[in-house]
């Protein structure tokens, strides 16, 4: 039996934050939160909320053991991209994209 949490609309490029899931796919959620404890980057943070929301989630619906818990999957999707203009020399104006995404992170027991 798996649970899962899912955060949408974060304010952070899909890219980026693959980065830090790359690290704890596939390892126990002790170790993946011990990793994303003293990772510097943003997604890192985010993400140790998720897989903290998706324990809780474990432990209080689906009365799963705590401890024997992995990180089966984990992937980020694509969101809505927010579009703003910086203005530039001569009257002109370049597009700024600040980009969103869906974060899931889906548990199961070993």
């Amino acid at each position: 039996m798996e649970t899962r949490a899912v955060a949408k609309y974060v304010r952070i490029s899909p890219r980026k934050v693959r980065l830090v899931m790359d690290q704890v796919r596939g390892v126990k959620v002790e170790d993946a939160l011990n990793m994303l404890t003293y990772s510097p980057k943003k997604g890192a943070y985010i993400l140790r909320k998720l897989i903290r929301s998706a324990v809780a989630n474990a432990e209080e619906n689906h009365n799963m053991d705590v401890d024997t818990l992995y990180v089966k999957r984990v992937f980020a999707n694509e969101g809505p991209t927010l579009k703003r203009f910086r203005p530039r020399a001569m009257g002109r104006a370049t597009r700024i994209r600040k980009r969103t995404c869906h974060l899931t992170v889906i548990l199961d027991e070993k």
